[in-house]
């Protein structure tokens, strides 16, 4: 197991986590929007991916190979089925850890049918033999198929029908040169505004058969940083908290209390990032101080302080990273 693996659980287990487990997985299938004009934020992203798949539609072509770049549950995989269905194309999933050799690549690829959207998560996380494959197939559609070992071994080109490969990545920064020029097409997901994430909150409520207040909408997009992922997570548990403790309505003080029990403050940190901040702020005085010594503090591995914590903190302004060591803002001061 590497650290990215250990780092990915620990945030699915969290509430305000952005990644998704089993749970999300299924209700995040019955959530999404199937068309681009059920999608709700990203409007920069919405209108350039329309102009290139009504493009592609009018000439008859498969679309342009696309990369969606962000942070995690901002909707990248329910884009890449839009973009199929948008395309009347089938859609085949995979992710990069789990291609891991040539042939696992190779043998995706030469299934694939005409105009087939291929999405493949995590793209920087695929092996570099497997990479370098890609690179034929986006650019020639043709892969060649290594046959034997040592000296005796040959190349026998394969030909594919032409497809789209839909690339996601939280991680843009890691892709090398010659597989993001590739791509025809390159987006990023920005995190989502307070307005945005109250209609993705209605809309869901709508599908689950939730009754919530504006108020109540508004207080659990407040908590959400930004993440549709987490805004829907946050209302399947106070729609639960409103079953189980009042009418079922939810309203701005029943999302209060039921986001209390769970330990979500009103700028969306949790336990962890709490403990984090009181360790910096109580035990060294607001820092400096070394990100080893902070997560000994807390009782947390390194990694997932580094990984899992300190992104949100440092983006909310609460928590700053300098060469010196973390060092608490005045924000963080102000929020405990």
């Amino acid at each position: 197991m590497n650290w990215d693996d250990t780092t990915d659980a620990e945030a699915a287990e969290r509430l305000v986590g952005a990644s998704a487990d089993r749970e999300d997985q299924a209700v995040e299938a019955a959530l999404r929007p199937k068309d681009l004009g059920e999608f709700i934020g990203q409007e920069k992203v919405r209108e350039q991916l329309d102009l290139v798949l009504r493009a592609a539609r009018a000439r008859g072509a498969t679309a342009d190979h696309v990369l969606l770049s962000g942070a995690p549950g901002l909707g990248k995989t329910t884009l890449s089925m839009i973009i199929a269905a948008e395309m009347g194309a089938p859609i085949r999933i995979t992710s990069g850890p789990a291609i891991q050799h040539a042939g696992d690549l190779a043998a995706i690829l030469s299934s694939l049918q005409e105009g087939e959207v291929l999405f493949l998560d995590e793209i920087h996380r695929m092996s570099r033999p497997a990479e370098e494959m890609l690179y034929m197939a986006m650019e020639d559609f043709r892969v060649d198929v290594i046959v034997g070992k040592g000296p005796g071994a040959t190349a026998i080109p394969l030909e594919l029908p032409p497809f789209t490969l839909v690339g996601a990545t939280t991680r843009a920064g890691l892709l090398p040169p010659p597989l993001r020029d590739r791509f025809g097409f390159t987006a990023h997901m920005e995190f989502y505004e307070p307005a945005e994430l109250e209609r993705v909150i209605h809309r869901s409520a709508d599908l689950l058969e939730v009754e919530i207040e504006p108020d109540g909408a508004a207080e659990i997009a407040g908590r959400s940083r930004g993440t549709p992922r987490i805004a829907n997570r946050l209302l399947r548990r106070v729609r639960d908290y409103a079953q189980v403790k009042a009418d079922g309505l939810i309203t701005k003080d029943i999302a209060e209390a039921a986001l209390a029990v769970y330990e979500v403050d009103a700028r969306g940190l949790d336990r962890l990032d709490r403990a984090v901040l009181e360790a910096l702020l109580k035990l060294f005085g607001g820092g400096p101080v070394g990100l080893s010594t902070l997560a000994v503090a807390v009782g947390e591995e390194r990694e997932t302080v580094e990984e899992v914590a300190e992104p949100f903190l440092v983006r909310e302004g609460l928590l700053a990273r300098t060469p010196r060591g973390r060092v608490a803002t005045p924000a963080a001061w102000a929020h405990l």
